[in-house]
């Protein structure tokens, strides 16, 4: 794997480790905070890979309107069972307040 590769990965799983219990973000949020807009594919791919340590709340990064589009990665309804135990309602597969409960890294972590 090349070390860039490498490096982005750890990078977004450090945003990832950061996010609080009981609040969501994007794949597009964390790619623009690392100063990689566009890139949102490839946070995904790093928030899904099969590599990503334990530690990583990989269930609070969905996509940009809410939807728990990983949610494959997690098997069955894991994904939404997590993201429930931190008290955030899901119906439907998408995030109930989405926008109250929206973590901004780029204004959490000015």
């Amino acid at each position: 794997m090349p070390a860039d590769k490498t490096s982005f990965f750890q990078d977004v799983y450090e945003v990832a480790r950061l996010i609080p219990k009981g609040r969501v973000t994007s794949y597009g949020a964390i790619a623009n905070y690392l100063g990689t807009k566009g890139s949102s594919r490839m946070v995904g791919w790093a928030v899904n890979s099969a590599g990503m340590p334990d530690d990583v709340p990989a269930h609070r990064v969905v996509n940009r309107v809410g939807v728990l589009s990983g949610k494959h990665h997690f098997g069955g309804s894991r994904m939404e069972d997590l993201l429930k135990t931190e008290g955030i309602e899901v119906n439907n597969d998408k995030i109930v307040a989405f926008d109250k409960l929206f973590w901004d890294p780029m204004k959490e972590l000015e």
